[in-house]
């Protein structure tokens, strides 16, 4: 115990781990410049670039800080990877980063954190024209915020990086990022325990696509004009909450094989085919989000069960649920549904609630989705009595979506008003 108090002093006397003796060393331009300084630095030393380019890649194998205020240039040699760190407590801040190369079998990368490098924080830098923008391959509690990422577009789809790939690296935070370009914007796998907050992406694949991902939190995010918003794919135990979805051509929010999650107060705008695809998930919730404009409000198949959808908005949505299925989905939780825009219905007691249930599909909608050359005849006679008949006889309907409670009002629904400022929405 005596020996543990000594060295704990001693620690303390010294200033911290690395002692007194961390200096701040100042490094001009030039070719090989910060790789020599690196060479002779001490462990927790500051170096600080000045203004300029500084030719080369380079790898951080100490505990430092680089410090290039917003004005200093690191171009790599169109190989491999710019900035590798393969060290503990490694801080980039403030540089602009480029020049890597186009091999995805490398994970060719602007910024890469290694496995075993943990605690690097990599804040306030532009990362531009690299294959994969900032890679985070094992680290544990990095911190990855105010990057801007502006990856490659000028390859083919499939040889395109990510602007934040994140391979086993629990603890992560990655906050207001800027990503833009490549192929997708943040991309996970096999990665768990981890935040993601408040970052922003355009002209991509996916915004968010994770996969193998447990115990994530993803919220105030806000993906626009992409192929797909947010994808979530043999996960478990998700927080996504507050999150925006503005013209995404295909899927806002997309749920493969998504378990014990919940979806809170997201919003899905001006979307393309669907606001939201269920395929086989379990035991989630789904409550006070905003689906609004979409082709299809919410697409839900594949045997989900036991998923909450409650306080949800679906306003002008050309089909509001597409569910093929012969059970009952009850869509109300404790007397209170959700809202339908196209759902004709009066509130004689004034309690907020419609008198009527609401059920968006019928049997013609089964047989049209099974066999859509059958849409050529939905002006027949005979197609049009048995939608009315089984308006008026709803136990002939061979089961679906109901929501017998259905909300009057879309109250309390969709993102938060600083996120919706974030996409720059009234």
């Amino acid at each position: 115990m005596r020996r543990f108090i000594r060295l704990l002093a001693l620690v303390l006397l010294l200033g911290g781990p690395f002692g007194a003796t961390a200096e701040e060393i100042a490094v001009a331009p030039g070719a090989g410049a910060i790789a020599a300084a690196i060479d002779k630095a001490e462990p927790g030393d500051v170096l600080r670039l000045g203004a300029g380019t500084y030719p080369g890649a380079i790898t951080v194998d100490r505990p430092l800080t680089i410090l290039g205020g917003g004005q200093a240039r690191i171009v790599g040699p169109g190989e491999g990877t710019v900035i590798m760190v393969t060290a503990d407590d490694v801080t980039v801040r403030g540089v602009v980063v480029t020049g890597s190369g186009v091999r995805l079998d490398e994970l060719d990368a602007g910024i890469a954190i290694a496995k075993g490098a943990d605690r690097a924080r990599i804040l306030d830098n532009r990362v531009e024209g690299n294959l994969i923008g900032i890679d985070v391959q094992g680290g544990i509690d990095a911190i990855v915020s105010r990057n801007r990422i502006a990856n490659r577009s000028d390859l083919r789809r499939n040889e395109r990086g990510s602007g934040l790939y994140v391979w086993n690296a629990p603890g992560l935070l990655a906050e207001d990022n800027e990503i833009s370009g490549g192929r997708d914007g943040i991309f996970i796998t096999t990665s768990h325990h981890a935040v993601y907050r408040g970052n922003r992406m355009s002209d991509l694949r996916f915004a968010f696509h994770s996969m193998y991902a447990n115990d994530v939190e993803v919220a105030g995010n806000v993906s626009r004009d992409n192929e797909m918003g947010f994808a979530f794919m043999y996960s478990k135990k998700l927080a996504v909450r507050d999150n925006l979805s503005v013209g995404d051509r295909t899927h806002g929010i997309f749920l493969n094989f998504v378990n014990n999650s919940v979806f809170e107060h997201n919003a899905v705008r001006e979307g393309g085919e669907k606001c939201l695809f269920v395929y086989n998930a379990n035991s989630d919730r789904v409550s006070g989000n905003l689906f609004e404009s979409c082709g299809i409000g919410v697409h839900f198949t594949a045997g989900s069960q036991n998923v909450t959808v409650v306080g949800n908005a679906f306003v002008n949505n050309r089909t509001q649920v597409k569910h093929v299925g012969t059970r009952w989905l009850e869509w109300s939780e404790d007397g209170r549904g959700n809202y339908w825009s196209d759902h004709v219905a009066y509130d004689i007691d004034g309690d907020g609630l419609a008198d009527a249930p609401y059920r968006p599909n019928d049997a013609i909608d089964l047989v049209t989705w099974r066999q859509p050359m059958a849409k050529l005849l939905l002006g027949s006679p005979a197609v049009q009595l048995i939608r009315w008949s089984q308006s008026r006889f709803p136990e002939l309907l061979p089961g679906g979506v109901i929501d017998s409670r259905p909300l009057m009002r879309p109250e309390g629904t969709g993102v938060r008003p600083d996120t919706q400022r974030q996409a720059g929405q009234p």
